[in-house]
């Protein structure tokens, strides 16, 4: 039979209406937490595979001194911290934007896709970062890598924060939300690793030499930096929050006093 109305062409707009449909949280929750169960894990048998001494080795060569042995693994365990650090922190920043987003949409699953790719590099910065260890041209290039790699896994959950908040009232808890209880600290918190990661990035193209040691160290660093960041987000608001309360306050008695005068008082 005669189709009665014709298919219009897709258009821009569709595509933008396909990208503002409602998708599944909890499916987008689950898909997220098992690719940072699956990195974590590889980073985990990594560690495991290569960087245990041998028996033979530790009798013959550290005269069988285990803790001389795990010595020279060092550079790989910190490496090893200082990414699982890292890990660990980006599942409880994307943690706490779940928690705050009430509906997900399309763009956001597709923003969050992206930000999970790069939470798969993560083991491959470890071994870049554990095998180049020492000072020479590689070890700054595996640093930037591990830089990038960080970067774009935390920018792109910034991006989802930020489209949330274009439909905030349909998609952010209150708490969130432009003036929300919340907002400053959620700002804070996601733009902390684009900051780190970006900040390293360009000091090792300033610098001719950067360790990999101090890149690992920041790394263990950071959520010491993060709980110093949240203490310092609560005071600054207390105090710009007691700044407009005094001024208010201020302003209410001079009203009252200009009340009690008397009319000629006033004039003068």
């Amino acid at each position: 039979g005669q189709r009665g109305e014709e298919e219009e062409p897709h258009s821009l707009e569709t595509f933008t209406f396909y990208l503002s449909e409602p998708l599944s949280k909890e499916r987008v929750e689950a898909f997220s937490d098992g690719v940072y169960a699956i990195v974590a894990t590889l980073l985990i048998l990594d560690i495991c595979e290569d960087n245990v001494p041998d028996p033979r080795e530790v009798e013959e060569k550290f005269h069988g001194s285990l803790l001389e042995a795990l010595s020279e693994y060092g550079p790989n365990y910190l490496a090893y911290f200082g990414s699982f650090v890292t890990i660990g922190l980006l599942w409880f920043v994307h943690h706490s934007l779940f928690l705050y987003v009430t509906k997900a949409t399309r763009l956001m699953g597709l923003l969050n896709i992206l930000s999970l790719a790069f939470i798969g590099g993560l083991p491959l910065a470890y071994q870049l970062t554990s095998e180049f260890a020492e000072k020479s041209h590689n070890e700054i290039e595996a640093i930037q890598v591990s830089c990038v790699i960080t970067f774009f896994a935390s920018i792109f959950q910034f991006a989802i924060w930020t489209t949330a908040l274009l439909n905030e009232e349909e998609t952010l808890h209150p708490f969130a939300r432009y003036g929300g209880k919340e907002h400053a600290f959620m700002f804070a918190k996601l733009a902390l690793y684009p900051c780190v990661s970006l900040g390293a990035f360009f000091v090792t193209c300033l610098l001719s030499e950067f360790s990999t040691a101090v890149f690992h160290l920041m790394q263990i660093v950071i959520p010491f930096a993060f709980l110093a960041l949240r203490i310092f987000v609560r005071i600054s608001l207390t105090a710009i929050k007691s700044v407009m309360s005094l001024s208010s306050q201020k302003v209410v008695l001079l009203e009252e006093e200009e009340a009690c005068l008397s009319p000629n008082e006033t004039l003068s």
